[in-house]
C-alpha cells in the first residue's frame, strides 16, 4: 500500500475522551474513529488487524473441527422469553418491534439461535459430536461504553457452540477447546492466564473458565497463588478449601452459642455513626471487631447479607446462593421497612429476613453490630446465639494474603486482567428448554449435551496494544500487525532514495510481505513519528546512505536504528518475521 493514497488519518493530539491506551493509540493512529458512544468504526489500518486476529481465530477453530456458520443478528425475542434470558439480560438486551409489532433482540450472543437451529436439524446420535462457530457482529446496550473497544455497544465475537451425545464428549470438546484458546492468545502475543471464572448470565450446569489479558487497565481482578497454579476471577475466588470450608462451618455450629457465661447484647449510642469508617475512628475498634449487614433486594425480596467489618461482599456469591436472576442493595425505604432503623444501622439481631452469614462472622466469638434503631448499635453480639448460622456459606471477595484454597501453603494475591475469552459447559440448560433433543443408541429420547466459547474478537487489539506499546505509539506483534514492513524514503526529491525505496517496496512485496511504502512530501520527523504511532514490525529508511548501499534498519520492539546493507534486507525481514504465526 502507498500512503500518500491510504486513508489513513493520524492525529497530532491524544483524543480528549481516550481513557485507555489503547484508546489512545487507535484514535491517534487513525485505527478507529467513534460513531457514537461505544460505536466504532475499523478505518483500513484497525480493519487489517481485525482480519488477521479473525484469521487466527478461524484456523485454530477448523483445526479443533469446528465448522463455521453466519447467524442472523436479529433475534425473535419470544426464543429469548422461552430459554428464560429475556428478563436476565435486562436493559442490556437491545430490543426493537418490526411493523407488524413483533418484538426482537439484537444478538450478544446466541445460544438461543444455534439451539432452535440444531434441534431442528439433528435428531439421532449418529449425528453427533458436532460444534459450530461464528465470527459476528454482536450488540450490547452497555450503560456506560468505556474504554474504546474494551467496553462496547457494537463488537466484533467469535462464539462457538458444541453438540455432544453425553459429558465425557462434552469434557473432550471443551479441552480441545481450552487448548484452542491458549494458542489463539499465544499466537497473538498475548500474556494471558486461564482462570475459574462464574458462569454468569450464560449460566450452565458444567466449569467454566475465562481468559485474562494480564493488564493494569483491566477491569476485573484476577487471583492467582504465590505458590501453585490456582487461578480465579474475583466472583469466582475462595479462601478456603471445601474440607477447610466444612471443618469451619462444623465448629461454627458447635460453638454457637454455647458459652453461658458470654455477657449479653448491650445496646449503646452511636450518632451519625452509619459507616464501618465512622465506627473504627469513634469507638476506638478494629474493623474486624465489626458484624456488618447489608440489606439486599434479591428479585425484589429483602435479605441480609453478613460479613466482617474487614471484608467486602461478593455479590455474584450471593446470587448464586439464593439462586437470584437480580440482585441490588436495598433502597432506603425498603431499608427502614426491614429494619425498622435508617440506613447505616442494620443488624442481625431481630431480623426477620433471610440471613446469610459469611463463615468468618460465624466464627466470630462477639462482635460490634447495628442495633435496628437509628442512631444505635450493639455490643456482644455473638453468631449463633443472637442471629441464626442456618445459612452460612462463602459471600465474601477474597483479601490479599488468603490462603490458597488448592495447595493451602500459598498466599493469594491479586492483579488486574482483561477478558478475552470464555469458555462454559452449558449442559441441557438451553437443549431442555427450546427441545434440542436426540434418540441415543438405546431408542431414549434425551436432551444434547451443550457447550459454548466466546472471544471479543475486537476486543483483542484492545488487549494486545495494552501489553505493547511505549509512549511513541503501538508495537504490533507480527501475528497481527496490519503491515510487516515500512518503507520510507527520507526525500522526494532524492531519485536515488526514491528509486531504491520502490525497488525495496517491489522486492519485498513479490516475497509475500504486506509493505507499507510512504510516498508523502512530508517532513522527516513527521513520516517516523507516524511509523512509530502505528507500529508496524520493521521499519526501513532510505536516506543519503543509500550512495553507500545502506538504509537505516529499526525493529519497532528494539530501541536504537541501525545501518544494514541494502542486499540483506530480503533476508533480514524474513529473519524477523518467519516465526509469525
Amino acid at each position: 500500500m502507498r500512503q500518500k493514497s491510504a486513508f489513513l488519518p493520524t492525529m497530532r493530539e491524544v483524543p480528549a475522551d481516550a481513557e485507555a491506551i489503547s484508546h489512545k493509540w487507535l484514535v491517534k493512529g487513525g485505527f478507529i474513529r467513534q460513531l457514537s458512544a461505544g460505536v466504532y468504526s475499523f478505518l483500513p489500518l484497525g480493519r487489517r488487524v481485525l482480519r488477521k486476529v479473525e484469521a487466527i481465530v478461524r484456523e485454530e477453530m477448523e483445526r479443533t473441527g469446528a465448522q463455521e456458520v453466519l447467524l442472523p443478528a436479529l433475534q425473535p425475542a419470544d426464543l429469548w422469553q422461552q430459554s428464560g434470558r429475556y428478563e436476565i439480560y435486562g436493559p442490556e438486551l437491545v430490543r426493537l418491534h418490526d411493523r407488524n409489532g413483533r418484538e426482537f433482540a439484537l444478538g450478544p450472543t446466541h445460544e438461543e439461535v444455534i439451539t432452535q437451529l440444531v434441534g431442528q436439524e439433528i435428531s439421532t446420535y449418529r449425528k453427533l459430536p458436532v460444534t459450530l462457530f461464528q465470527l459476528q457482529t454482536k450488540f450490547r446496550d452497555e450503560r456506560r461504553p468505556r474504554s474504546g473497544l474494551l467496553r462496547c455497544r457494537e463488537f466484533v465475537m467469535k462464539d462457538a457452540y458444541s453438540f455432544d451425545s453425553d459429558w465425557e464428549g462434552l469434557d473432550k470438546t471443551y479441552q480441545a477447546m481450552y487448548e484452542a484458546y491458549h494458542r489463539i492468545f499465544e499466537r497473538c502475543g498475548l500474556a494471558f492466564r486461564a482462570v475459574h471464572a462464574d458462569a454468569g448470565a450464560i449460566g450452565g450446569e458444567g466449569g467454566t473458565h475465562e481468559f485474562m489479558a494480564v493488564a493494569e487497565s483491566g477491569e476485573d481482578d484476577v487471583v492467582t497463588c504465590d505458590s501453585c497454579g490456582y487461578a480465579a476471577n474475583m466472583e469466582k475466588a475462595q479462601s478456603l478449601s471445601a474440607a477447610q470450608f466444612e471443618a469451619m462451618n462444623r465448629g461454627a455450629e458447635r460453638d454457637a452459642g454455647t458459652d453461658s457465661r458470654q455477657t449479653a447484647m448491650e445496646k449503646f449510642h452511636t450518632p451519625r455513626m452509619k459507616s464501618i469508617d465512622d465506627l473504627v475512628a469513634g469507638l476506638g475498634i478494629a474493623r474486624e471487631e465489626l458484624i456488618k449487614t447489608l440489606i439486599y433486594a434479591a428479585d425484589g425480596k429483602p435479605v441480609a447479607v453478613l460479613v466482617r467489618g474487614d471484608h467486602s461482599i461478593n455479590e455474584t456469591k450471593v446470587m448464586n446462593a439464593l439462586g437470584a436472576i437480580s440482585l441490588t442493595l436495598a433502597d432506603a425505604d425498603t431499608v427502614r421497612a426491614v429494619t425498622g432503623a435508617g440506613t447505616g444501622f442494620a443488624g442481625p439481631a431481630g431480623l426477620t429476613i433471610p440471613l446469610l452469614v459469611d463463615v468468618e462472622v460465624s466464627r466470630m466469638r462477639s462482635g460490634v453490630a447495628g442495633a435496628n434503631e437509628t442512631d444505635y448499635h450493639v455490643r456482644n453480639v455473638v453468631p449463633g446465639r443472637d442471629f441464626p448460622l442456618a445459612r452460612t456459606g462463602d459471600f465474601r471477595n477474597i483479601e490479599v494474603g488468603d490462603c490458597c484454597p488448592s495447595c493451602e501453603n500459598g498466599k493469594l494475591q491479586t492483579t488486574r486482567g482483561i477478558e478475552i475469552g470464555h469458555v462454559f459447559k452449558l449442559g441441557t440448560k438451553y437443549s431442555e428448554k427450546l427441545g434440542a433433543q436426540f434418540v441415543g443408541a438405546d431408542g431414549e429420547t434425551k436432551p444434547i449435551i451443550m457447550g459454548c466459547y466466546g472471544i471479543g474478537v475486537s476486543r483483542l487489539l484492545s488487549a494486545i496494544i495494552e501489553q505493547h506499546h511505549d509512549e511513541n505509539g503501538m508495537i504490533w506483534p507480527s501475528s497481527v500487525a496490519p503491515f510487516d514492513v515500512h518503507v520510507i524514503p527520507v526525500s522526494l526529491h532524492d531519485a536515488q532514495q526514491v528509486e531504491a525505496a520502490e525497488r525495496l517496496y517491489a522486492c519485498l512485496t513479490d516475497a509475500g510481505f504486506d509493505v507499507l511504502l510512504d510516498d508523502r512530501d512530508e517532513r522527516p520527523g513527521v513520516k517516523l513519528k507516524d511509523s512509530d504511532l502505528i507500529g508496524i514490525p520493521v521499519r526501513i529508511v532510505v536516506g543519503k546512505g543509500i550512495a553507500d548501499g545502506e538504509i537505516e534498519w529499526k525493529e519497532r520492539s528494539e530501541g536504537a536504528a541501525q545501518r544494514k546493507a541494502v542486499s540483506d534486507v530480503l533476508h533480514g525481514v524474513t529473519a524477523v518475521l518467519r516465526d509469525r504465526s
